[in-house]
């Protein structure tokens, strides 16, 4: 029986880097430090029970929801593994108003955007939760926060990492592919788990919250009627699968096919996710791995964003599965 190999998370970005002659190695390192970071918040949430970081803080973030106490920590512990000068010079994150200006590192030539902890409202309740995290160089023409306003398609690298029942770090760079690596606790590791990762071109799951049915506009609406329709010679209806968190329902849909959307509805007109720090880096990541990411309208990876919040809504999945809901979209 051949044994398989096993290849490190450090492994395969060192391997990486050495086929691309013009790497300087800070790239890998920021990498480096995200994972660092994820071991850190991996483990606290798994005993966030035991050690009372489950709850809220009892303020708000700038979106205007409860923050809680693991949301805190995650955005404390990402920066604090970034801040090795040299490598990163501002971050963007969805807990603060503002971006972190690293100042020491005023030769830093990486910006990073993050959601510290996705879907942290269901903390909680035990349920998947993530990071999201992007990674783009610095401009020359920008200074300060606006370093952090780049279109997705100015990404070097981005990635995510969901806790769950097992804890995996996925993540591309440009051009690149989309590889996986799940973390052995009993030994503190990233292994390279899924390699290569393609989604399939369609898919049978849809990811959507429902309750806000009425107040999507017409096109979405009737998307939703057609995927429930009974059609057996078109493989409809297609199934409902909705955790309502974000990095979760798209890890699932990467891997099985399926679209996830968060459409824009009267209340939210702009959408509700944010463009740099969760749709950005999950459009990155899905076209690399052969599907789609729109706002109904345009790409994701094309969208010029305005203020570090911005909103967008999303669909984002197997490419079919975009392209149709588009073209719903546009009757």
């Amino acid at each position: 029986m051949k044994q398989r190999k096993i290849t490190t998370i450090e492994q395969h970005i060192l391997d990486a880097e050495r086929m691309n002659p013009d790497a300087s190695g800070t790239l890998t390192q920021i990498l480096y430090d995200l994972a660092l970071a994820s071991k850190i918040i991996s483990r606290e949430v798994n005993k966030a029970g035991l050690v009372s970081l489950l709850g809220v803080t009892g303020t708000t973030n700038v979106q205007g929801e409860v923050v809680k106490k693991l949301d805190l920590f995650a955005n404390d512990v990402i920066i604090q593994c970034l801040s090795e000068p040299g490598r990163v010079a501002v971050v963007g994150s969805e807990e603060l108003e503002e971006a972190v200006i690293l100042r020491e590192n005023s030769h830093a030539s990486y910006v990073v955007n993050m959601d510290p902890l996705d879907g942290s409202s269901n903390i909680d309740a035990n349920v998947s939760i993530g990071t999201i995290f992007s990674i783009l160089e610095m401009n020359p023409e920008l200074s300060g926060q606006a370093q952090c306003l780049q279109a997705g398609s100015r990404q070097v690298a981005a990635g995510y990492i969901i806790y769950g029942s097992s804890t995996m770090f996925v993540y591309t760079t440009r051009d690149g592919t989309v590889n996986g690596f799940t973390l052995d606790p009993s030994v503190g590791e990233y292994f390279l788990s899924h390699s290569n990762i393609q989604t399939p071109q369609r898919g049978r799951i849809y990811s959507v919250n429902e309750g806000n049915y009425l107040k999507w506009q017409e096109g979405v609406k009737r998307y939703l009627k057609y995927v429930q329709a009974i059609e057996p010679d078109d493989d409809r209806p297609m199934t409902s699968r909705y955790i309502g968190s974000l990095v979760a329902d798209f890890h699932r849909n990467l891997l099985y096919g399926g679209i996830f959307m968060y459409p824009a509805d009267y209340k939210h007109p702009c959408g509700k996710l944010r463009l740099l720090y969760e749709a950005s880096p999950l459009a990155l990541v899905v076209n690399n791995a052969g599907g789609l990411a729109t706002d109904g309208k345009r790409p994701i990876l094309e969208i010029e964003p305005e203020e570090l919040h911005q909103r967008v809504p999303l669909f984002i999945g197997s490419r079919d599965n975009v392209i149709q809901v588009m073209e719903f979209m546009k009757q």
